[in-house]
């Protein structure tokens, strides 16, 4: 996000970001960092990144419904507001396509939404981490912790190194320690964008995304996100608070195979989940 001065956009300064200060949002118990019994934690890593993998997979064959609404908030008042509901369906070659069905006028005074905001919302707030992308991160085992009715393994982990105009998500994953799926993810879209010298600052706010088992199958579909954060510009500082929401899985009638631990996944055999809880 970009901070605005009147109506014209300043671009100023950040530097790469440094750790993430974890702050989840949810009901959580507390942290056991006890090492996990019956099982190496790269052990742990190798069965997450592989059902991630399959989650990919499965995830390209749906469509849904994604709600976006971002805010500045001045004390405990918003002051500017940014709206966009968007479908992601196919067309008739099976490709991807993202109809806009509601986005009335922004009227943010403070801060700009940018191309690579709506980039984050749409590709790196519902996080996911295949096999084929774990080598890209440092993953460090952080302990276990019951996440309402789950049990989980806990890891931070981020980007060994930023590598050309690539994007990362650097904080805190939450797997399911009987499915094996990231279920929670907390952190923010890496780098921030910018240098001081030439007077460019694009910052993102850290956010938290909640996965719920919400369609036939055994996968856990990004459901909720939500971020709460203050935006250090050099200006001045900025508070957000962004929801958005993802809804209307459908998947795409095709005949691609979804397979889950080897085998095709059939309808019906996924379990019901309550809503994350909405704060």
């Amino acid at each position: 996000m970009k901070f605005m001065r009147m109506v014209f956009v300043v671009l100023m300064a950040v530097a790469l970001c440094g750790p993430v200060s974890l702050r989840a949002f949810g009901d959580e118990g507390p942290l056991d960092t006890a090492q996990p019994k019956g099982v190496t934690s790269e052990e742990i890593i190798q069965h997450f990144a592989a059902k991630e993998k399959e989650f990919k997979v499965a995830l390209d064959q749906y469509g849904y419904r994604q709600t976006v609404k971002v805010q500045t908030v001045d004390g405990d008042t918003p002051d500017g507001e940014y709206q966009q509901v968007f479908d992601v369906s196919f067309d008739d070659q099976g490709k991807k396509v993202k109809n806009v069905v509601f986005a009335p006028q922004s009227t943010l005074q403070r801060i700009s939404m940018t191309e690579q905001d709506m980039d984050d919302i749409e590709n790196r707030l519902p996080f996911v981490l295949p096999s084929d992308e774990i080598g890209e991160y440092s993953i460090l085992y952080a302990g276990q912790q019951q996440e309402d009715d789950l049990h989980c393994y806990v890891f931070d982990i981020a980007p060994k190194q930023i590598e050309g105009k690539k994007r990362y998500f650097q904080g805190r994953i939450w797997v399911d320690d009987k499915d094996f799926q990231i279920v929670k993810t907390y952190g923010k879209s890496v780098p921030d964008i910018g240098t001081r010298k030439k007077g460019n600052e694009n910052l993102f706010p850290k956010f938290t995304t909640y996965r719920e088992q919400v369609v036939d199958g055994p996968y856990w579909f990004p459901v909720y996100t939500r971020a709460d954060d203050t935006l250090h510009f050099s200006t001045g500082d900025v508070k957000i608070r962004e929801i958005v929401k993802y809804t209307n899985y459908k998947k795409f009638g095709s005949n691609v195979k979804i397979t889950y631990d080897g085998k095709e996944v059939q309808k019906d055999q996924g379990k019901p989940a309550s809503p994350p809880q909405q704060k």
